[in-house]
């Protein structure tokens, strides 16, 4: 999977981009692995919106395949 982290997710994360050499996995399951691959990222993770191959993730059961793009992108403010 190609993961892209977005804004507070790329700082908590320390990257902005990985790719994880994994196979399918729900939403949830992906969100556990981030958050157990990066400490400071477990903290944001629950406040995160996950799109994958551009459509928005709503469900943590949804299945993502492996050589999906996933971006992690945090509550951004409005101005």
């Amino acid at each position: 999977m190609d993961i892209g982290y977005y804004a507070g997710a790329a700082d908590a994360a320390g990257t902005d981009h990985e790719w994880l050499d994994t196979p399918a996995l729900t939403a949830g399951e992906l969100v556990s692995l981030l958050g157990e691959r990066h400490d400071g990222l477990s903290g944001v993770l629950g406040s995160c919106s996950l799109l994958v191959d551009g459509a928005p993730v709503r469900d943590a059961a949804s299945r993502i395949h492996a050589g999906a793009r996933v971006d992690v992108l945090p509550p951004f403010a409005g101005g």
